[in-house]
């Protein structure tokens, strides 16, 4: 990602609220605005309401939302569609109009004179929990299915059926025989507050976790630091020796590059080979062994 993010003939625009690890290699940087700074349309993310967030404060300095940006760079490019001219409040008239059996009743009006509105799962009793699946599933004996019903018609075993990822504990490796977990942060957004020093304070993002069978194994006591490697790269992190995950199992935090422990993270050790299914990223998919380590290095990139 790094050399293709240095190439001389791609020009890269980054629209951020952050100096993240990709600015660092922007041509040019945008400011973005906050929900602070746009009204927005908050959809449902674990949970069965909606809401709008409204604009508290203009945008600070020249930063701009995704609408007007979008909306300035089609009307440069020679686009008129309407949408392109809408405003903010048109936009989500028509996201809600869009037909959707959950958004039915839900309208800008009713968001904006209330706190949330819950999806219409139950037509007009909304009321009544949303329990999809407490009658059964959608298939012909009503049960979930776990396998493909077409494998065991032809005879075959579902079990034995079952290929494990190129890179996986289900596949014997004496090299890297550890399957690394990249964990997502417990007090950042995906990527969003990691610039904060007192939320980084509050991560581990120096350690990786083993299980105590692994850990004795490779003479790991709780607190050393070791190497973790694989074909593609390496990282010095301290082991942190504990019944969190199972034997087999490494885990490590995720953070930004350049505020981790030598200006790497553990994304020098996954691949940038696809999945065989929806052609989707292989971070889940990675290998390593880990060791004692005796350099005295912070780390580096194969």
């Amino acid at each position: 990602m790094v050399r293709g993010l240095k190439r001389d003939d791609l020009f890269t625009v980054v629209h951020e609220q952050f100096f993240t690890d990709t600015t660092d290699y922007a041509d040019i940087v945008l400011p973005a605005t906050t929900f602070f700074e746009h009204k927005d349309l908050v959809q449902a993310y674990g949970h069965y309401y909606l809401q709008v967030s409204d604009q508290a404060i203009e945008p600070l300095g020249e930063c701009r939302s995704n609408v007007e940006l979008f909306r300035q760079l089609a009307w440069h490019m020679g686009f008129d569609d309407q949408c392109f001219h809408d405003p903010v409040d048109a936009l989500i008239d028509t996201a809600l109009a869009s037909g959707a059996p959950q958004l039915k009743g839900l309208t800008r009006e009713r968001l904006e004179r209330e706190p949330q509105l819950r999806l219409n799962l139950h037509g007009d009793d909304s009321a009544q929990p949303w329990l999809p699946f407490a009658n059964g599933f959608a298939t012909p004996n009503g049960r979930a299915r776990l396998c493909n019903p077409d494998i065991v018609a032809q005879g075959m075993d579902p079990v034995a059926s079952f290929v494990a990822p190129l890179e996986s504990r289900h596949r014997a490796s004496r090299q890297y025989p550890l399957e690394l977990l990249a964990r997502k942060a417990d007090n950042f957004l995906n990527s969003t507050f990691a610039n904060l020093p007192g939320l980084r304070k509050m991560e581990s993002r120096d350690e990786i976790e083993l299980n105590a069978s692994d850990a004795a194994a490779r003479g790991i006591r709780h607190g050393e630091r070791v190497r973790v490697f694989n074909q593609r790269g390496e990282i010095f992190l301290l082991a942190k020796v504990d019944g969190d995950v199972p034997a087999g199992v490494a885990a490590a935090h995720l953070g930004w590059a350049k505020l981790s422990p030598g200006g790497i993270n553990i994304n020098v050790l996954t691949s940038d080979r696809l999945s065989d299914l929806g052609g989707g990223a292989t971070f889940y998919s990675t290998l390593v062994e880990v060791e004692r380590a005796l350099e005295t290095s912070s780390g580096s990139a194969g």
